[in-house]
């Protein structure tokens, strides 16, 4: 609903195998373990301005590996946006150097 909101293009990242074509591919941890997002290859052309969106920012590592993927194939990150940021996890800071917006915030107390 956001890009046909923006007038603008889609590119899902997923985890591996979602994809049905040739895909480039980020490896990174996780808090316990590592883990893999993959988008296609030809999703995003050097030049390109991307808005990165997501529902949720914990630890941010899915964001910095989609990030990553993204200016590997060219393209420049704009902004960073989340519906929800849990701020006692520290994923923002993952995320330093990038504009950063979220609609709702939730911390422990």
């Amino acid at each position: 609903p956001l890009a046909l909101e923006l007038s603008a293009g889609f590119v899902p990242v997923r985890k591996p195998g979602k994809r049905p074509y040739e895909t480039v591919r980020k490896e990174y941890h996780t808090e316990y373990s590592k883990d893999i997002v993959e988008m296609h290859v030809d999703a995003v052309r050097a030049g390109d301005r991307v808005l990165m969106v997501d529902d949720l920012v914990a630890t941010g590592g899915t964001m910095k590996a989609a990030i990553e993927l993204v200016e590997e194939l060219g393209g420049e990150v704009v902004g960073v946006a989340f519906v929800v940021d849990l701020p006692d996890l520290h994923g923002r800071e993952k995320l330093e150097g990038y504009r950063v917006v979220n609609l709702v915030e939730f911390a422990g107390d």
